[in-house]
């Protein structure tokens, strides 16, 4: 039988503010697999965003155990952590979290300068990452000289660059236009078909509903999980915009 490429087991997570503890989770387990799509949801105050950083080895839990990928991250040392996210963790935040002064491909290329990686062959690995991306002809741009939807793609190709068994994608879509967010919701879409596990965090029910699995939380504990019966993909769409070259209302 298949072991869980994530399992957290009655994970807790409390915070003493002054004479106040703060139980932002509640006993929480869960076990994610593996190629799956899953899309984690909840109102503010839910303890999405700390499970979201524990799943990240952002944070570790006050109680409870996690294991990824056959390891115990639940109780590691800071600099431990800090290996584990770049080997195992590819990051795509909403603000998109790219270095000002650096290009396309030496954001693109960051992780592999922690992993040791030589020059020569992170600059070869940075390239093709751009291009599964779209993005080969903006290798030399800086983040300033990007679209917003450009500057997310650079940012999902530095989450793939060391093959990472999971793809953490916080609120990917929040800064973005309607037409750009379809587009990367698409990639996201052709990354996951190729076997890559992501998570999902957001807010927005529309996004949600293109992951397989729905994990929804409130007052730091899961309410619901179950499978997405109506999967929304966005390829037929984004193949119509390519052909047609219409705008995004006029296809929607």
């Amino acid at each position: 039988m298949e072991k869980p490429l994530i399992t957290i087991k009655e994970i807790g997570r409390k915070y003493v503010i002054g004479s106040e503890v703060i139980h932002a989770l509640k006993s929480v387990s869960l076990d994610i697999y593996k190629g799956e799509f899953v899309a984690l949801m909840g109102p503010s105050g839910s303890g999405k965003s700390t499970l979201m950083n524990i799943l990240g080895c952002l944070d570790t839990p006050s109680s409870g155990t996690y294991v990824l990928n056959g390891t115990d991250v639940s109780h590691m040392s800071d600099d431990a952590l800090a290996e584990v996210r770049n080997q195992e963790i590819g990051f795509v935040f909403q603000t998109f979290n790219l270095l000002p002064r650096s290009t396309s491909l030496d954001n693109v290329a960051l992780p592999l300068i922690y992993a040791g990686t030589s020059k020569k062959d992170r600059d070869a690995r940075a390239a093709k990452a751009l291009e599964n991306v779209g993005l080969g002809n903006r290798m030399d741009h800086k983040p300033n000289e990007l679209s917003g939807g450009q500057r997310q793609r650079v940012a999902v190709a530095r989450a793939l660059i060391n093959n990472p068994s999971i793809i953490l994608a916080d609120e990917p879509t929040g800064n973005l236009d309607t037409k750009t967010s379809v587009e990367i919701m698409g990639l996201l879409e052709e990354i996951h078909s190729k076997g890559n596990t992501i998570i999902l965090v957001t807010h927005e029910e529309d996004i949600a509903q293109h992951a397989h699995r729905i994990v929804r939380m409130r007052d730091g504990l899961i309410e619901n999980d179950y499978l997405n019966t109506d999967i929304k993909n966005v390829s037929p769409r984004l193949q119509a915009l390519k052909e047609t070259g219409s705008d995004w209302e006029k296809i929607n």
